[in-house]
């Protein structure tokens, strides 16, 4: 594949004043990008998933002037009390920002601004987790446009969520993004870190995200990531972790939107004591492709690790899931588990699912599994005996499926937010079938 339109964009950016740290960095990851191209269905993790759709559209880098205001993005807000920090188009808009209410001794601040008044912490910390390994990642940081920075200092601990609002409206159409996030946790921080990525125009466009992370001992951070692109939407995410002792690191995806996603959280277990808990849910419709990639890296001993991705297929849409937990020989008492459950409401809907377990210790307790199946219609039969009619029992039911692994997010306006998201599309809203399967 010709690499020649994303080296001109590259040249474009690598040309703009930035620290000297950032630019070799760039460029080496620019090289990267070359030499690896976009991932092709020959490499085992991109069996189901191509590209080739947009590997070669001239995308521009950046989207033309946009005209959203404050009052438009009031349906993404979920709290407008928290502190939010909006990416209009993948770039930083102070005007549709709302960081007043940062908790005491955070920092949350554009990558420009991070840059400038954080050279320290920027250079310690940024492409540390996410290297040039995987060639999305690459493409990333070579064409960065602006991101966020998320530092929480050692003993600081706060529930109020902030939230990263990544905003793609009609001036994004045939545009890429390449935001890029950094949360670093000191030694015994504690944080909630909300990422929604919303389209608010049906225009196709590109957005290759990446998220670092870095939770220092005995540090904890809760990291939800809404997926709700336009339809016409591709949209990549790769989140990297990092973990010391004692750490904790909780993530919840939930993906409804883009033609096409990709989902892949890696995190390494790099310390005694540690734990991770990566749960999910897919939504698909239509002819949506949605793929999740997990890997969990046990690197010392006595870590835990849970899993549980959901998915509801309907229409043609398909999903896939790979899950993979490594355990090395040093990785003693490893404690782990990981499921994968999918529900298909049409005969035309498909899971690729492949939960994997790669253990080189003998002192673990560890478990996967996948199902995959349609309607219960016992379930069904029960409810409609009952004087349900046909449609909203089958709605209920959809719904009910989905609904626990909802039930692990400990936030609970997020809960609330994403249980509605989840109940419009499958149980309408506002009406007597939405309270229904809120008192099911």
């Amino acid at each position: 594949m010709s690499m020649t339109h994303w080296q001109a964009a590259f040249a474009a950016r690598i040309a703009r004043d930035e620290p000297q740290w950032l630019a070799p960095m760039r460029a080496a990851a620019m090289t990267s990008f070359n030499a690896l191209g976009f991932p092709t269905t020959a490499l085992e993790d991109w069996n189901y998933t191509s590209l080739s759709s947009i590997a070669e559209v001239p995308f521009t880098v950046g989207a033309s002037a946009s005209s959203t205001t404050v009052a438009d993005l009031t349906p993404y807000m979920i709290n407008a009390e928290w502190p939010t920090i909006v990416l209009l188009n993948g770039s930083y808009s102070p005007s549709l920002s709302s960081l007043d209410s940062i908790p005491a001794g955070m920092l949350v601040m554009d990558l420009a601004q991070a840059t400038r008044e954080q050279p320290a912490l920027m250079q310690q910390h940024f492409g540390t987790v996410a290297t040039s390994e995987h060639a999305m990642t690459s493409m990333n940081t070579g064409l960065m446009q602006d991101g966020v920075f998320v530092h929480v200092p050692k003993h600081v601990e706060s529930e109020t969520p902030i939230h990263i609002l990544h905003v793609s409206d009609a001036a994004a159409a045939m545009s890429a993004k390449f935001p890029r996030t950094l949360i670093v946790a000191e030694a015994f921080a504690k944080a909630t870190v909300l990422e929604s990525f919303v389209g608010m125009a049906d225009v196709a466009y590109f957005t290759n995200h990446v998220a670092e992370v870095v939770v220092g001992e005995h540090a904890t951070i809760t990291h939800t990531k809404i997926q709700r692109e336009s339809d016409l939407a591709t949209h990549v995410s790769t989140t990297e972790v990092h973990q010391a002792r004692n750490s904790h690191y909780v993530n919840f995806s939930m993906a409804m939107g883009s033609k096409l996603s990709r989902t892949n959280v890696y995190t390494v277990l790099d310390g005694d004591g540690g734990g991770v808990t990566l749960n999910g849910l897919y939504l698909g419709k239509g002819t949506q492709h949605t793929d999740h990639q997990t890997r969990i890296e046990h690197a010392q001993p006595n870590c835990f690790s849970r899993e549980l991705y959901k998915g509801v297929l309907d229409d043609a849409s398909h999903a896939v899931f790979n899950g993979k937990v490594y355990v090395h020989p040093i990785a003693q008492k490893t404690d782990g588990k990981q499921s994968n459950h999918t529900l298909l409401l049409s005969p035309d809907a498909r899971i690729d699912t492949k939960p994997q377990l790669e253990i080189f210790a003998d002192d673990v307790r560890c478990t996967h599994g996948a199902t995959v199946g349609r309607m219960d219609e016992a379930g069904l039969f029960y409810m409609k005996s009952r004087g349900v009619p046909a449609e909203t029992a089958r709605r209920l039911l959809t719904y009910a499926f989905a609904a626990d692994v909802l039930e692990t997010i400990e936030n609970e306006t997020v809960k609330q937010a994403l249980e509605q998201l989840t109940l419009e599309r499958y149980a309408g809203s506002g009406n007597n079938t939405a309270h229904a399967a809120r008192e099911h």
